[in-house]
């Protein structure tokens, strides 16, 4: 059984959560949610190398955040309970969706084959991928 959720855990979630409101981080989670939708991994290279571009920084700025903020539970500082409750991180589904159809080829052309790994990664043998798995496998696999 997992254990449960810490105080400290809590704040730590609703400080990142926090985070997410920077007007900056705002336009870039915006511009992924609504404006970025890559067909292929060479439309999501483009914009990758594309460096010193508007779009060039909002990709890596989001997708630092939600890096770092996943960093946090595959590591044992937040419970996956809590960070993986959609309320919170929503979006890091919709966002790996949209690159999953081509996230091998993409890790390929990027030479990174870890490239979205720690976004990919909930335990699907623990009890809350098992609770949840039905409901989200659709972005997942």
């Amino acid at each position: 059984m997992a254990k449960k959720p810490t105080v400290d855990e809590a704040r730590l979630i609703l400080e990142l959560y926090d985070l997410r409101r920077e007007p900056e981080l705002r336009k870039a989670r915006q511009w992924w949610l609504t404006t970025f939708w890559p067909k292929d991994a060479d439309e999501f290279m483009k914009v990758a190398m594309d460096f010193g571009s508007q779009e060039n920084n909002w990709l890596r700025q989001a997708g630092s955040y939600w890096g770092i903020a996943t960093s946090f539970v595959l590591n044992g500082v937040v419970s996956e309970k809590l960070f993986f409750e959609p309320a919170f991180c929503g979006e890091l589904y919709f966002m790996f969706a949209k690159v999953r159809p081509f996230l091998k080829e993409l890790r390929e052309k990027a030479k990174i084959p870890i490239c979205f790994y720690c976004r990919k990664r909930p335990s699907w043998d623990r009890s809350w991928g098992a609770r949840n798995s039905q409901k989200w496998n659709h972005a997942w696999r």
